[in-house]
């Protein structure tokens, strides 16, 4: 469990100092919940991130009193530094159970393209999908077999299968991945 602390200020001096002392800045939201303003150990949260096995993943926020609250987020957004490339803020949202939310869901690939050897490049139009769903029918990734793409193929939308109770609003026609001749 990612464990963080509720900011007392939202100003730019205590963000600053909260930074130099080696914290994350976070905003936890979600429907019908008041958005909280929170922050954690960067060291732990990477941690997090490469360790967790779900999409969704449990938080626990502790204010300056020692009130303690739990939530279960997915990140939905976050900013890096431009020049060092370090994450400077995440966006979570909250997965309430029974609540049908809009989340992005990554997109993996399985298989090795047939293209590959026509001299093709696999490119990623997408990396993930927004889907609106509740968080026990959310799925942790779409996996998509690319072994069957030749030079010039290309997986869309409406090649997906979405599971029972996930919703994808966009355009049947966009595409996910596709092979391409390469220059």
């Amino acid at each position: 469990m990612l464990k963080g602390i509720i900011r007392e200020s939202t100003s730019k001096a205590y963000t600053k100092k909260l930074r130099r002392d080696g914290y994350l800045i976070a905003n936890i939201y979600g429907k019908g919940l008041e958005n909280i303003n929170g922050a954690f150990k960067v060291g732990d949260f990477l941690k997090t991130m490469r360790t967790k096995e779900h999409l969704i993943f449990p938080i626990q926020l502790e204010d300056k009193d020692g009130n303690v609250k739990e939530l279960n987020v997915v990140v939905q957004e976050y900013q890096r530094d431009p020049v060092t490339g370090d994450i400077l803020h995440v966006d979570l949202l909250a997965a309430q159970p029974g609540v049908k939310t809009y989340f992005y869901v990554p997109i993996k690939v399985k298989g090795t393209p047939i293209g590959l050897k026509n001299k093709g490049v696999l490119i990623y139009h997408r990396r993930r999908i927004k889907v609106k769903s509740t968080p026990e029918n959310l799925p942790d990734y779409f996996e998509l077999d690319v072994s069957n793409l030749d030079v010039g193929d290309t997986i869309i939308i409406r090649d997906i299968q979405f599971p029972e109770g996930v919703e994808c609003y966009l355009d049947p026609s966009i595409p996910i991945v596709g092979v391409v001749k390469a220059k």
